[in-house]
């Protein structure tokens, strides 16, 4: 986990990756818990047998939104803002999902400190975050997180 003990500590940063996070395992039962959670029981996703048969990608794949809903575990796994009373969620821009996640591997984030915005009561930080599968060539998912923090 890397630590920041203020704002400013961060400024330095826009511009460069800043932490990576630990491996995360996507296993079927992550899958199929998504799946009930959202209504989305796409066979790519739960059906293992036709999945293995019928789909491009070999076998089942995790939902692209499954992976996305990981990015706020994912970063606060890695980065602590420890001057910070709150950090919420403000939203995403540019989200893509570049390749499948199969069932059974394991992704981590890469996250960029792309810039820091200061508010009237805190600072709006975006964060380029790449999520890589291990053992992959193309990124998982690409998107640009936003988030809010205050003092």
């Amino acid at each position: 986990m890397r630590e920041f003990a203020t704002l400013d500590a961060m400024r330095a940063l826009v511009g460069q990756e800043v932490a990576v996070s630990d491996w995360v395992q996507i296993a079927q039962e992550r899958v199929n818990q998504f799946a009930d959670a959202t209504d989305d029981h796409q066979w790519i996703h739960v059906d293992l047998a036709r999945a293995r048969t019928e789909s491009p990608f070999g076998g089942p794949i995790a939902h692209g939104f499954l992976t996305l809903s990981l990015l706020s575990a994912l970063f606060e796994r890695t980065i602590r803002m420890v001057d910070a009373t709150m950090v919420i969620n403000y939203g995403l821009n540019k989200v893509r999902f570049p390749a499948p996640v199969p069932v059974g591997s394991r992704v981590r984030a890469r996250l960029t400190l792309a810039s820091i915005e200061d508010l009237p009561q805190g600072a709006q930080l975006a964060w380029h975050v790449l999520v890589e599968c291990e053992g992959a060539s193309k990124p998982v998912c690409v998107a640009e997180l936003l988030l809010r923090r205050y003092p």
